[in-house]
């Protein structure tokens, strides 16, 4: 079956797009990559995106406009990427604009704007959307549901295998072995802390939106970081909550990062972005940690993908970090780093359709099985 998947994820640069064929065993299926396309948000969109999701208040005809606008820019990479409408499904996540982690006294919450039906009637084909609320309904954090489809796609090792995302927030799946005591195990995933957002931030209020990000990690490279510092960073009680557990920009955005400058003091660039990029590892390599001592699973392999699997600053940092563990790019594995999201969106929309559930209680913490998405038809 032909699905396309479109992603749009915190670091809020554009809309990927993935055609995928899937066939067999929807828990082990064969797919193949028939296309990918990259949309580039107009900065204009992205700006309001991002100012949106950090708290200003618009009308509600400025909030209607901006989730016609995501639509149509939606619409318009999927036609880029199956201009002959060849996909039996459409499945968009939309653009999040608000997330809220599942408390003990408060459930989760997230909103991801676009307009599911609209977008069926542009495209004349089923759209599968709202993958998050029914998570959050049965008392989950709605993330991370990329690691709900990380098996089904990479598959099992010899040993516990890591998969993780290096978006604007960072998130990791942990897949059991395919042999021994621990293969009865179940996957686990959650989302560590900062990826990109922070040392994006960083730069683009440093150059005056002239640079988006640090290149290769360049900039990074250049500087020292302020080790000292991080080790009081790594004490926030965020990062040392059990999984399931979830976060985004509300906790990891601009008001974050003024208060990182502020424990910093004056800094060249250069060191801030180079502290800000190994804090970004250091927390990954914490949890890698605290796994190891908590429940006695260590990684033999940690897969990196995302727009951060290309600061080459950042991969050395996990390398050094994450002893013991093979740290690699996931497009070693056939994966195109840049659409794994939109190709796990594309995954759960396939599963939508032939009425497959998951049951994500050791991801996101829901307690039953859930049917990911909403469906519509033109």
């Amino acid at each position: 079956m032909r699905v396309l998947g479109l992603m749009s994820g915190t670091s809020v640069d554009g809309i990927d797009g993935v055609l995928v064929d899937f066939k067999g065993n929807p828990s082990k299926p064969k797919w193949k990559i028939l296309n990918t396309v990259s949309y580039q948000y107009p900065s204009s969109t992205r700006q309001k995106i991002l100012q949106v999701g950090q708290g200003l208040k618009i009308n509600s005809k400025d909030w209607f406009e901006l989730a016609e606008e995501i639509t149509e820019l939606n619409a318009f990479a999927a036609r880029n990427c199956d201009p002959d409408s060849t996909a039996k499904v459409v499945g968009c996540h939309g653009q999040t604009l608000f997330h809220r982690s599942a408390q003990q006294s408060k459930r989760g919450g997230s909103f991801q704007i676009l307009l599911g039906s609209l977008l069926a009637n542009i495209l004349n084909q089923s759209v599968v959307y709202d993958f998050r609320s029914k998570d959050i309904a049965s008392g989950g954090h709605g993330a991370p549901l990329v690691a709900l489809v990380d098996e089904a796609l990479v598959g099992r090792l010899g040993g516990w295998r890591g998969v993780l995302n290096l978006g604007g927030i960072s998130n990791l799946t942990i897949i059991p072995p395919n042999t021994g005591m621990d293969k009865a195990c179940e996957c686990l995933g959650w989302d560590c802390g900062p990826g990109n957002s922070l040392i994006d931030l960083a730069i683009q209020k440093s150059t005056d939106s002239s640079l988006m990000f640090d290149q290769d990690g360049f900039l990074a490279s250049q500087g020292i970081p302020k080790v000292e510092v991080i080790d009081e960073w790594l004490k926030d009680p965020f990062f040392h909550l059990e999984p399931p557990r979830s976060t985004g920009r509300e906790k990891f955005g601009f008001e974050d990062l003024q208060k990182r400058k502020k424990d910093l003091g004056n800094v060249s660039i250069e060191d801030l972005l180079s502290t800000l990029t190994t804090f970004t590892a250091s927390v990954i390599s914490q949890d890698l940690k605290n796994l190891s001592r908590h429940k006695k699973i260590n990684l033999i392999e940690l897969l990196v993908a995302g727009g951060g699997s290309r600061n080459l600053f950042l991969m050395k940092q996990l390398e050094k970090q994450c002893v013991g563990v093979n740290v690699r790019n996931i497009n070693e594995l056939g994966i195109p780093s840049q659409f794994r999201e939109a190709l796990a969106f594309a995954t759960l929309s396939w599963w939508n359709l032939i009425g497959k559930k998951v049951n994500p209680k050791h991801i996101t913490g829901a307690n039953k099985a859930i049917l990911f998405g909403v469906r519509v038809d033109p």
